[in-house]
């Protein structure tokens, strides 16, 4: 039911226009001289960030899905990805997209071509090579009326640049069921799941009936003030923060820094989202960093294999000093959601063990030592409809 190459087909297909109203997931949408660019962060906050990580992360759309309501039977979508090379790493596998009709997965494809980020995760640096466009295209649909659903890769920066259908085209209704706001890490994020709609955040809304906004950053859940804001000024039902690998593998903070800066970024959602089931997430199991301080570093071990495993540089004596790891993280992250749910009966706690932990590790270890893999992805996403989005959507009325 799919296909894609590098320019689009000669066909009786009708351009529709590219608007903003098409497309779920995204908090901005940026007009390029080529189309929309979909951001998951808005432009003042992105205005505050220097860094390349977040700027790759929050562009590329995790949970971002364009939505039409339409009889058309046959679907083209051009779009000019952003595909990433690692220095020394075998080549990644293309980006997917999923497509969802009436809410049941029909069909996936890629789209060859487009602009090469090439990194080297050891030298820190970024070399960005232009591409062009290519077409991803959907035939034999159902001939009646009905919602699609496109899911953009959630790995790939993805400019959406031309709509071609052989019938019209509206947005989809809006859905009826709770929205739910998430922020996480690249575990969040998708890191290596099997394609956007299979990330765990994804599989956990499909799940628990709920409308995902995932702000999944790949590297940068730090408690960065302006993510915070965005959140506050972002509608929800629902809300969770899984926050604590990333502090601990860049070794961004220390215990001093930690603590306040929680109860600020919490703060500052609470002040859009007062009364809000809000729930913290700890960490899952990540042996590495468990007793053993950040940063991480890649290690690239025999180039035979192309295998490439995270290790941790820190030291273990400076844990009474106040270095983090993921075992004193989760202690205080508990006992700050105890001490505030004292006055706010709407703020919960998820010890991130629960989602992965010693026994799901010895039977679905991490490929890399730090990111969970498809299946684990499937496990977590379905605990966390129960434990999470259960939990929260029994405290909620809409």
């Amino acid at each position: 039911m799919s296909n894609s190459e590098n320019s689009s087909t000669s066909s009786p297909l009708a351009t529709v226009p590219l608007t903003p109203e098409l497309l779920r997931g995204a908090l901005d949408v940026e007009r390029t001289p080529l189309g929309l660019l979909p951001h998951r962060l808005p432009a003042w906050a992105r205005a505050q960030n220097t860094d390349g990580q977040l700027a790759m992360a929050e562009s590329q759309p995790s949970g971002v899905r364009v939505a039409l309501r339409t009889r058309a039977t046959t679907l083209e979508l051009d779009t000019l990805p952003t595909k990433r090379v690692y220095a020394g790493v075998p080549p990644r596998p293309e980006g997917l997209y999923d497509l969802f009709v009436d809410g049941r997965l029909a069909g996936q494809g890629s789209v060859n071509g487009g602009h090469t980020l090439t990194i080297d995760m050891t030298a820190g640096t970024f070399e960005h090579t232009p591409g062009k466009p290519g077409t991803l295209r959907f035939t034999d649909l159902p001939d009646i009326v009905k919602n699609v659903e496109i899911w953009l890769p959630h790995n790939e920066t993805t400019e959406l640049v031309a709509l071609r259908t052989d019938a019209p085209v509206e947005p989809a209704p809006a859905p009826d069921r709770p929205v739910w706001l998430h922020h996480g890490s690249s575990i969040s994020h998708g890191s290596d799941a099997a394609s956007p709609s299979a990330t765990w955040p994804a599989l956990a809304a499909s799940l628990g009936g709920v409308e995902l906004i995932n702000l999944g950053f790949g590297g940068s859940a730090l408690l960065d003030p302006f993510t915070a804001r965005a959140m506050r000024d972002t509608p929800a039902d629902l809300i969770s923060v899984k926050l604590g690998i990333n502090i601990v593998n860049a070794d961004a903070m220390r215990m001093r820094a930690f603590t306040p800066a929680v109860h600020g970024f919490l703060d500052t959602i609470r002040e859009g989202h007062p009364e809000t089931p809000l729930l913290v997430v700890s960490p899952i199991l990540c042996p590495v960093h468990e007793d053993t301080p950040g940063p991480s570093a890649p290690d690239f071990g025999d180039p035979a294999d192309g295998r490439v495993t995270f290790k941790a540089m820190g030291d273990p004596a400076e844990v009474p000093l106040g270095k983090l790891t993921l075992r004193t993280i989760r202690a205080e992250l508990a006992r700050i959601v105890e001490q505030r749910a004292a006055d706010d009966p709407h703020l919960h706690y998820l010890d991130g063990l629960e989602l992965y932990g010693e026994a799901d590790h010895a039977e679905l270890p991490l490929p890399d030592d730090i990111h969970p893999d498809a299946a684990t992805h499937r496990r977590i996403g379905e605990r966390f409809a129960d434990l999470g989005l259960g939990a929260l959507s029994g405290r909620v009325s809409i």
